[in-house]
């Protein structure tokens, strides 16, 4: 009876009953224990996906917050771009149309974000998500959030100068991470523990990671230069590496390939350092996904195994 009276008084008063209210708006899952203070991070980190092309068009969002090296908070929300979707980036992420039906647009998360990023220190992994962030702000006629930007692209480059590349799937495997690529909130928790990892075995904390001395200390490897002949002469090639396949850029460059930073349209090669069958972790890359793309319209690419390429380069050398 008195359980009944107090929901008479919850409704007169407007309030809802937990089972009433939408789960889609600001979900929120946290690692302590309800009744424990949630305490300042000493960073936050942000991942974004985009419906399309458009920077802007931002249809899922991921945060997370350290401190003391540990994770203290994640918010992960689905938001409506008010955008149309194209095809390669569903397939990427998985987010069509019927996924963000119905959930919030920009301007209403707008809050939120401000929340948990404003004048804070926030890591992404690379200039992506900052920029997307700065170009929704922008359609939506709002003021950029005001946040000490820091790339842990840059910090696992100065932590892991050898890796062949410092992608955050590729760093997820190096540092023995669990992650689902292109998930916003896994993005993020992996983009903050690799700053975490990176602190200590470095020895910088946030505030030194800020500061600019470091920057200098280990510049970004080079891609190699292509011989003037050999068997890959001509060929353009794009890679998918493993911490273990360091010296593969180097092969390739010897037997005269060109090293791509990504897969684009002048492409020949997209090779992995990998067998088949390709794990999902390869296939659902942006650039695997992105040379499907490009061989289904016709175009001239290959994908091929570390072990295939150099199957071929011997028997060019061979002949």
């Amino acid at each position: 009876m008195a359980v009944t009276i107090l929901q008479d008084l919850a409704r007169q008063c407007g309030l809802k009953p937990a089972s009433e209210l939408d789960p889609r708006v600001e979900p929120r899952t946290s690692p302590l224990p309800y009744s424990a203070p949630i305490p300042a991070p000493d960073f936050v980190v942000i991942d974004v996906e985009t419906a399309c092309h458009r920077a802007s068009s931002i249809c899922q969002i991921g945060i997370v917050g350290f401190s003391g090296g540990r994770e203290v908070f994640a918010y992960e929300t689905l938001v409506d771009p008010q955008d149309a979707f194209s095809p390669f980036n569903i397939r990427l992420h998985g987010i069509g149309p019927e996924r963000v039906a119905g959930q919030p647009n920009f301007p209403l998360l707008y809050g939120t974000l401000l929340e948990h990023l404003g004048g804070r220190v926030t890591v992404a992994h690379s200039n992506f998500d900052h920029g997307a962030l700065s170009a929704a702000c922008r359609i939506a006629g709002l003021p950029m959030i005001r946040s000490r930007w820091l790339d842990s692209v840059k910090v696992a480059r100065h932590a892991w100068p050898d890796l062949p590349t410092h992608r955050l799937n590729a760093l997820a495997g190096h540092l023995e991470l669990e992650h689902k690529h292109h998930d916003a909130l896994s993005d993020a928790r992996v983009a903050g523990w690799v700053v975490i990892r990176a602190m200590e075995k470095t020895g910088l904390d946030i505030a030194g990671y800020l500061a600019a001395p470091w920057r200098g200390e280990a510049p970004r490897r080079r891609r190699p230069t292509p011989a003037a002949k050999g068997p890959l002469a001509g060929e353009r090639v794009a890679i998918i590496a493993s911490p273990h396949n360091i010296e593969l850029p180097t092969e390739i460059a010897i037997a005269g390939g060109r090293i791509m930073a990504s897969v684009g349209r002048t492409t020949t090669m997209l090779v992995v350092a990998g067998t088949r069958p390709f794990s999902p972790g390869v296939r659902t890359t942006a650039s695997f996904l992105q040379a499907e793309a490009f061989a289904a319209e016709g175009g001239s690419i290959t994908i091929l195994t570390a072990e295939e390429l150099r199957d071929r380069i011997a028997a060019a050398a061979s002949a």
